[in-house]
């Protein structure tokens, strides 16, 4: 079948449902459950901790209907830009998608910047003497190894993402089997006293902080979103991926979070002084099969985490192109590489940042990054997207829609909750360091920006409202294809 292009884009469909799904379980999984298991159990003082991963996985298939629906409805460059830019526009003008754009350009590069801040936490297991500079060293030779990756065309990466899939999951696979080898019921389900006490103040501080790092570890399955314009069939494609992924990660994610509990104590996990805390995976396969193993496994979990920085970074880049050629971002950021068609200045910059949130994730703590990039993202993501659903099926009733939410709206009803939840107690779970804060005046920031840049284009407040609704008229991508085959 011959390529098909996007003519609103200039992107063509190349990534088909496997490659798809495959790129959003490498960037869910990375190196996120091998560094945050620690994290989880801390939060919850016990085995308890597995409540959070299940609430994450709850709020992750809440979200990712959203995302099905949206996705499949409106399959553009950009992924939540699309989204939010026609289901706005009626009353704000372009205001929701430029601060989408402005805060993107934060938390996803943040994001990955907490992958490669777990890279160089797990070398320092195949590296015990590494110092702070060496690590700070390493790790921007793999963001700068990242980029010269991504600097291709987008079906090539699309095919190396399935091979560091497949490393991924033997990975996984490995810690796995090597866990439940030597798995000891006793040690993974003797909880602490008043571990379940649902009036306890405590529980429920735990139980936010746990669902912070539990909706971070599943983060990635709307990365094909990003890729929308670059999708075959993704009115069906799409929701499958985002399905598959969740529901795969989630499996795995369980194995993974009491397989470890039982074979490393707790209580070694959540002090900071033992060497589990930091590289939990690798004290499992040490435990279990011995040094060697456990130094031919870490090796696989460093390429895992680079396979996630990959798959983040090729989605995310995609934002500030659609963005870009709309004329509510900086007309730079919708050029396409000439010949590799990828956009340049959007991976570029992304890579600048995200640089630079490593160096500060590795002087402060990874907690604070991933409470930042979370509450940044709520905000005009997760929330604004919940209500774009609503809104498109109101405002555009005969859009096609090939995939509805299923029960809706309970799913937005779910989502809802959960982030809100995540967001009213990310300042309790990150105390001193003021993540809500910080989203509300990088918001704020985005606000008078937007108006600055609207004065200056002559856009709503100070113009006319642009409506475009070229998905509701536009071509079927789906019946585009069939005639191209």
């Amino acid at each position: 079948m011959p390529d098909l292009l996007d003519e609103r884009t200039g992107f063509v469909r190349r990534i088909g449902l496997f490659q798809a799904t495959a790129i959003n379980m490498s960037q869910m999984c990375g190196i996120g459950p091998f560094v945050t298991i620690p994290l989880m159990v801390g939060a919850f003082g016990g085995p308890q901790a597995v409540i959070g991963f299940l609430a994450g996985a709850v709020l992750a298939l809440a979200d990712g209907l959203v995302w099905a629906e949206l996705g499949a409805s409106l399959p553009g460059a950009g992924g939540s830009y699309v989204y939010l830019r026609q289901a706005f526009q009626y009353r704000t003008g372009k205001l929701m998608p430029f601060l989408f754009v402005w805060t993107a350009m934060l938390f996803i590069p943040l994001g990955m910047a907490t992958g490669v801040i777990g890279f160089v936490q797990y070398l320092g297991y195949l590296w015990p003497g590494m110092s702070q500079a060496q690590g700070d060293i390493v790790g921007l030779v793999v963001t700068a190894g990242v980029l010269v990756v991504l600097w291709r065309r987008v079906e090539n990466i699309a095919r190396l993402t399935v091979v560091l899939w497949t490393v991924m999951i033997a990975s996984v696979v490995l810690v796995i089997v090597a866990a439940f080898t030597h798995f000891s019921p006793e040690r993974a389900f003797t909880y602490p006293a008043h571990a379940f006490e649902l009036t306890s103040h405590h529980f429920w501080i735990g139980f936010a902080a746990g669902l912070t790092i539990g909706i971070y570890d599943y983060l990635g399955y709307n990365t094909a979103a990003y890729l929308g314009a670059e999708i075959k069939r993704p009115g069906r494609t799409l929701p499958r991926a985002i399905l598959f992924s969740i529901l795969g990660i989630m499996a795995i994610y369980l194995l993974l979070q009491v397989g470890t509990l039982g074979v490393i104590p707790w209580q070694d996990m959540s002090d900071p002084d033992n060497a589990a805390s930091s590289s939990v995976a690798s004290a499992v396969l040490e435990k279990s099969w011995g040094k060697g193993a456990a130094d031919a496994v870490t090796v696989l979990i460093l390429l895992t985490a680079v396979a996630s920085v990959l798959a983040g970074l090729l989605g995310g880049s995609r934002v500030p192109y659609d963005a870009a050629r709309d004329r509510v971002f900086f007309r730079a950021y919708g050029t396409l590489h000439p010949r590799h068609r990828f956009p340049v200045l959007g991976l570029l910059t992304m890579g600048g940042i995200m640089a630079v949130g490593f160096l500060i994730g590795r002087h402060t703590d990874l907690t604070t990054i991933i409470q930042l990039l979370t509450t940044v993202m709520v905000i005009v993501q997760a929330l604004a997207q919940i209500a774009a659903v609503s809104v498109l099926r109101r405002r555009q009733p005969q859009l096609r829609r090939p995939y509805r939410m299923w029960l809706y709206p309970l799913p937005s009803i779910v989502a809802l909750v959960g982030w809100l939840v995540i967001y009213g107690y990310a300042d309790l779970n990150s105390p001193g360091r003021h993540p809500v804060e910080w989203s509300l005046a990088w918001v704020a920031a985005g606000v008078v920006a937007f108006l600055l840049w609207a004065r200056h284009e002559k856009e709503w407040p100070f113009g006319p409202k642009r409506i475009s609704e070229e998905y509701l008229h536009g071509p079927d991508p789906a019946e585009e294809e069939k005639a191209a085959g």
